[in-house]
């Protein structure tokens, strides 16, 4: 379970710094994943997907540290 320490009554930063740990720790996606099922077909169009943006990402990087 994350906890965050609530410093001198500011309870504002510890719900934020409490949002940020959580984003972190990944929880919200993997509940997302298993909201509904997914046939095998989409999980593999997902995929594919998926790499190809992650590949164009890392072009550009590797372009960009060329230059």
């Amino acid at each position: 379970m994350t906890q965050v320490p609530v410093k001198n009554g500011n309870l504002d930063y510890a719900i934020k710094r409490y949002k940020q740990k959580l984003a972190r720790s990944g929880v919200p996606s993997e509940a997302k994943k298993h909201d509904a099922y997914d046939k095998p077909g989409v999980r593999r169009r997902k995929a594919k997907k998926e790499a190809m943006k992650n590949a164009r990402k890392n072009e550009r990087k590797r372009r960009n540290e060329r230059d």
